[in-house]
């Protein structure tokens, strides 16, 4: 059983280590015991079982961080983006005209039935008994 102190200085495991918790798996133990013997995590074993199956053991090697190579981001349609982000700011404000609408018809309905004066306005029944 190997522990954390077969690290080496920069915290990384040698290459030999790493082969043989992959041959540890092949022949059929389990990768959530194999991690604990080494103390690395289950996807830290997994991503040394993808990369040694991709690239043999110099696959093994790679440094830490982004993998070699450009990037390439896929080309972004500008006119596209913009037809279809104008269609949809026309749909919000379509929506937000006829809700505006609906809240003007209730607030009116309410306010005749508790027959109180919109703002401004004398009342058109006058609410107030008078006795005689």
């Amino acid at each position: 059983m190997l522990k954390r102190s077969s690290k080496s200085k920069s915290g990384r495991m040698p290459v030999a280590l790493k082969i043989k918790a992959i041959k540890r798996v092949e022949r059929g133990e389990g990768v959530l015991p194999v991690s604990r013997d080494l103390g690395v995590t289950r996807k830290a074993l997994h991503d040394w079982i993808r990369a040694y199956k991709s690239g043999g053991p110099e696959g093994l090697n790679r440094k830490p961080g982004p993998k070699p190579g450009r990037r390439r981001l896929k080309p972004v349609d500008d006119l596209a983006v913009s037809k279809s982000s104008a269609q949809r700011i026309a749909e919000l404000e379509r929506m937000i005209g006829r809700q505006q609408l609906e809240l003007d018809f209730f607030r009116q309905a309410l306010r005749a039935l508790e027959g109180t004066p919109a703002q401004g306005k004398k009342p058109l029944v006058s609410c107030k008994s008078s006795k005689t």
